[in-house]
């Protein structure tokens, strides 16, 4: 059994009232690089790093002394970003405190930190801005945004987000050196229907799309014992795929993301038609991302971004599972 296996998680709704494990992320809202600056050596993503400013070597330390207050808390992972810090926190053990007062006192021994820098001028592209504050320019507020926690309930949660913390220099790495990818595109007209995307809109002019959407038929067929339709048809998507089909969905169900697992494993290109639209900072995650910077994947949204946005409607699933209909119509299916 993993180290991680061992742990407690959190049952669903039980957030904050005790042991768990937590995602937090600090963001200086301005967005400039006051924390340090990315470093590419040889233009090679994957040797990225972030060299920290004096208030970003600060902030680690802070953070770093943090469980000294909060014996209880655990740091499982951390990176620190030119404009944001993500923490990954285990509370191990139940704490007289709600881990709402955790981060409180993160959050404010932050602030305490960015109002004793001065930045007399700041240079987006240089990590030299930030001075000790002696001279007579008034402090500039830096951490005024209350950190962003995600609670996690389940085990692959966790190893997930270890992945992504673990990755985020290479990702803004990938975005600076291939930023047409990942720039949002708008005004992408489909079959009447407007669209914002981000990735490969080259994907638009293939010759072969054919849409991944398992009804629920199959599915029940499947609960029941029966799953050769259900299975028949997920292969046939693949096969589909592997015969230069481009694939699009908005790979809604369980059986819809297995399907999109081996695509994206066996680098097909894929439209995928998302829920929500694209925030100033959106970034696909995991094996998306990788996608997007390879061109093999184009991402779709009619929707303006909603930062409230947390779970997708049942009239919101028929919708997109009707666009990708729309979308292969228009443009072209191996069935025609």
């Amino acid at each position: 059994m993993s180290e991680h296996d061992k742990w407690h998680w959190q049952e669903p709704g039980s957030a904050w009232k005790g042991v768990g494990i937590y995602h937090v992320t600090l963001v200086v809202p301005s967005r400039e690089p006051l924390l340090g600056s990315l470093v590419i050596p040889d233009n090679d993503a994957k040797q990225a790093r972030v060299e920290r400013t004096k208030l970003g070597n600060a902030l680690i330390e802070k953070l770093l002394n943090h469980p000294t207050y909060y014996p209880e808390v655990q740091i499982v992972q951390y990176c620190l970003m030119p404009d944001h810090l993500h923490v990954i926190l285990y509370v191990k053990q139940p704490m007289k405190q709600t881990f709402n007062m955790v981060v409180r006192s993160l959050w404010q021994a932050a602030k305490k930190l960015g109002r004793a820098y001065n930045t007399p001028s700041i240079n987006p592209e240089s990590d030299s801005g930030l001075t000790n504050g002696e001279n007579t320019n008034a402090p500039f507020p830096i951490f005024t945004e209350r950190p962003f926690v995600r609670p996690m309930s389940h085990k692959g949660q966790l190893q997930t987000m270890i992945h992504y913390v673990q990755m985020n220099p290479q990702r803004l790495a990938t975005k600076k050196l291939m930023p047409g990818f990942f720039r949002v595109q708008d005004g992408i007209e489909i079959a009447g229907r407007k669209y914002r995307g981000i990735g490969n809109a080259a994907l638009l002019q293939t010759a072969r799309y054919a849409p991944v959407h398992v009804r629920r038929t199959m599915v029940e067929e499947a609960e029941h014992g029966d799953n050769k339709r259900l299975r028949d048809y997920m292969n046939g998507c693949v096969i589909d795929a592997r015969n230069g089909s481009v694939m699009v969905s908005p790979f809604i169900s369980q059986q819809e993301k297995e399907v999109m697992d081996v695509l994206i494993k066996e680098k097909h290109p894929i439209i995928y038609i998302a829920d929500n639209g694209f925030g100033d900072y959106y970034k696909p995650g995991d094996g998306l991302f990788d996608a997007v910077a390879e061109g093999r994947l184009l991402i779709l949204s009619p929707w303006e971004y909603d930062a409230q946005k947390r779970h997708v409607t049942r009239a919101e699933c028929v919708a997109m599972n009707q666009m990708a209909e729309e979308i292969c119509a228009e443009l072209g299916s191996p069935n025609e």
